[in-house]
């Protein structure tokens, strides 16, 4: 028997389409899945005609975290070995993932439907354009099992939330609603349930058309910006917008806005 891929990949014109692909366990995270994913995100930042990519989950959820069956905590008599691969699963296995989607030099547009959890809610983080359907749900699960967040989570939570939410979250591990996500920033909208697909879709191809040399140069600026203080992010801003506008995307939206026609842009 074919063994079922953990992820499938889809090509859509200029759209990279990837799927979590365990819908009976709600895509959750083994390292095989990583491992695809990672490979996934590697050949959309090495193609460049794949100017977007568009990351959801197949079944009833988006991602239910980690696998716990595969950690080995389950084990009896095996706490021990398996508390010391858990630091190094996250360096080789998840934490590259999260890495490569906040790097990649291009626009992805996370699809959250039904629950994002533990690791699963810190991978749809990762996206840049995070839109979920309105029967989703967010949770911060590492506590009821006596862990702490990770896979970026304690990086991202109090960037989109602030500190104040961002503890609350972590230390009673709530389940939040999709409205109560976006009401505090957590996502950028909340749609319809059977409009999720066709708008998260159509979001993807909308950001393919745009000029996405210019978006990695913006994902680079808004990445380090809180990490820096107003003089080097004002410095910065003007080293990469220097970069943006000697692309051909530039002098061609300039010189579509002149001539007021729509620009045809190509990513370079």
């Amino acid at each position: 028997m074919t063994q079922e891929k953990a992820i499938l990949i889809e090509r859509n014109a200029a759209v990279l389409r990837i799927r979590l692909n365990r819908p009976s366990v709600l895509n959750a995270m083994t390292n095989t899945l990583m491992l695809e994913l990672h490979a996934a995100l590697t050949l959309a930042g090495d193609d460049a005609s794949v100017r977007a990519v568009l990351l959801s989950g197949e079944g009833r959820g988006f991602c239910a975290g980690a696998d716990l069956a595969e950690s080995g905590f389950a084990s009896p008599g095996t706490a021990d070995a398996a508390s010391a691969a858990v630091g190094d699963k996250l360096r080789r296995i998840f934490n590259p993932v999260i890495e490569a989607m906040r790097s990649l030099p291009k626009p992805i547009v996370t699809a959250v439907n039904g629950v994002a959890a533990g690791a699963g809610m810190s991978l749809a983080l990762a996206g840049d354009i995070i839109v979920c359907g309105e029967s989703a749900s967010f949770l911060q699960a590492f506590a009821r099992i006596g862990l702490i967040p990770d896979a970026g989570s304690t990086w991202f939570l109090p960037r989109l939330v602030g500190e104040a939410k961002a503890r609350a979250l972590v230390m009673l591990a709530e389940r939040i609603s999709a409205e109560e996500a976006e009401r505090i920033g957590l996502v950028y909208k909340v749609v319809p349930d059977a409009e999720l697909e066709p708008f998260c879709v159509r979001t993807a191809h909308a950001l393919a058309s745009m000029p996405t040399a210019a978006y990695a140069l913006a994902k680079q600026a808004l990445h380090l910006s809180l990490q820096t203080g107003l003089s080097e992010q004002l410095e910065r801003e003007a080293q990469l917008q220097s970069q943006a506008a000697a692309t051909e995307d530039c002098r061609e939206g300039i010189r579509a806005f002149l001539e007021k026609r729509a620009p045809v842009f190509r990513g370079c």
